[in-house]
C-alpha cells in the first residue's frame, strides 16, 4: 500500500492515462492570475442577446417567441454538412481528412438570467427531453458515428453567450477521447462480459469516500483519478449505452441530479460556477458496443475561491495532468454543501 497524502500517479480507468496527485502542495502562497468576479445581475430579457426569444440573430435570423427549450443550427458551426469528402498526404509525414458534421445549440430556457442550478426540476427535464430528441432524430443521419452533447458555462470557460445554453456535435468519425474510452470500455467487458462502469460505480458506493449524489437512477462521485480541482462524473445505475435509452423516470431523476449537483457547485464559493460539461455515450450507426456505458463529466477550473482557477500548462500540458486537492477532499467540500442554492436563503 501507499500513502495517499504523498505524490502518487493515479489511473484514469476511461482513458488509461495518468495523473500526479500532490495533497502538500496545496499550502503554497498564490500570487498568480486572480480572475474577476462577475457581480452582474443579468435581466431576465436582454434585447441585445442572440439567444433570447424573438431576437435577431448574428446571421439575421429571427428567434421564434420560445416558451420552453429552443434548438437551432449553430451559425456558425465547426463542422458542415456539406463538406466535400477528401484526404490529404505529403510524403505520409502531412495528414489530412475531410470531416462532415452537424452542430446545433440549445437554448435551456427563454430566460436569460437562469443557469440549471435556477431552474426548476420540470424545466430542466424539458433540456433532458430535448437532448433525447436530438441525440434519436441525428442518430437517423447515417453518416453521423457520434453525437456529442455538451455545455459551456461561464465566460472563464469561453462561453461566448451568457445566455444558458448548451450544444450538440454530431460528426462522421469518433472523436479522440471517445476512441480511447471504448477501447478501455471494450477491454473490461470482453474479459469479463460486465459494465467497466457498472463495477466501478459498484466500488464506489461500497467505499462511499467520493460519492457526491446517490439515488435511485444516478450516481456522482468525484472520480478516483480526477484532474481538475471539482470534476465530477455522473453515471446511469442502468447499463445504457446512450440517453435515447433513457425511461421517463430515468430522465426525471437525471434533471434531479443535475439539479443538485449544480446548486452544490454554486455553493462552494457562492457564485455562477463554472465548467464544462458533457455527455459521454456510444457511437452510432456502426456495430454494436454493448462496452458502452452512458456517464456525463463535470471540469469546473476553480481551485481555492470564485477568482482562483486551476490552470493546465507547463508540466500538465508537456507530461502529466497534476492535482493539489486530493479527489476525497474534494468530495468532502462538494457533497458537504447544501441543496438549496445560496440566492434562495
Amino acid at each position: 500500500m501507499i500513502d495517499l497524502n504523498q505524490p502518487h500517479l493515479r489511473t484514469n480507468l476511461l482513458n488509461g492515462e495518468k495523473i500526479l496527485v500532490s495533497p502538500h502542495r496545496n499550502n503554497r502562497p498564490w500570487q498568480g492570475q486572480i480572475e474577476d468576479i462577475s457581480t452582474e445581475q443579468r435581466p431576465s430579457y436582454d434585447d441585445k442577446c442572440y439567444l433570447c426569444p424573438t431576437n435577431k440573430r448574428a446571421d439575421g435570423s429571427i428567434n421564434p417567441d420560445y416558451d420552453s427549450s429552443f434548438v437551432f443550427v449553430n451559425d456558425f458551426s465547426a463542422l458542415l454538412s456539406d463538406t466535400t469528402k477528401g484526404e490529404y498526404n505529403e510524403a505520409n509525414l502531412l495528414k489530412a481528412e475531410s470531416e462532415r458534421g452537424i452542430c446545433k445549440v440549445i437554448a435551456f430556457s427563454p430566460r436569460h438570467d437562469l443557469t440549471l442550478p435556477e431552474m426548476s426540476v420540470e424545466d430542466i427535464k424539458k433540456v433532458v427531453d430535448v437532448w433525447q430528441h436530438e441525440f434519436i432524430e441525428l442518430s437517423k443521419t447515417e453518416w453521423i458515428k457520434y453525437i456529442q452533447i455538451f455545455e459551456n458555462k461561464g465566460s472563464i470557460m469561453g462561453c461566448s453567450n451568457p445566455h444558458p445554453h448548451g450544444q450538440i456535435w454530431a460528426q462522421h468519425t469518433l472523436p479522440t477521447e471517445i476512441e480511447k474510452e471504448t477501447q478501455n470500455l471494450k477491454q473490461h467487458f470482453d474479459l469479463t462480459k460486465r459494465s467497466l462502469l457498472t463495477d466501478y460505480w459498484q466500488l464506489e458506493e461500497k467505499q462511499n469516500t467520493r460519492v457526491i449524489i446517490n439515488n435511485e437512477h444516478f450516481i456522482v462521485v468525484v472520480p478516483f483519478w480526477a484532474a481538475w480541482p471539482y470534476e465530477t462524473l455522473v453515471i446511469s445505475k442502468r447499463h445504457c449505452q446512450h440517453i435515447g435509452q433513457f425511461t421517463e423516470e430515468e430522465k426525471t431523476d437525471l434533471a434531479k441530479t443535475l439539479q443538485e449537483l449544480t446548486i452544490k457547485y454554486d455553493n462552494i464559493f457562492q457564485t455562477s460556477f463554472p465548467y464544462s460539461a458533457g455527455m459521454h455515450q456510444a457511437p452510432v450507426n456502426g456495430e454494436e458496443h454493448p462496452e458502452w456505458h452512458w456517464h456525463m463529466h463535470f471540469y469546473p477550473p476553480l481551485l481555492r475561491s470564485a477568482s482562483v482557477k486551476k490552470f493546465m500548462v507547463g508540466y500538465e500540458m508537456l507530461a502529466t495532468p497534476q492535482r493539489d486537492i486530493t479527489p476525497e477532499y474534494a468530495a468532502e467540500v462538494i457533497k458537504g454543501q447544501s441543496n438549496i442554492h445560496y440566492k434562495s436563503k
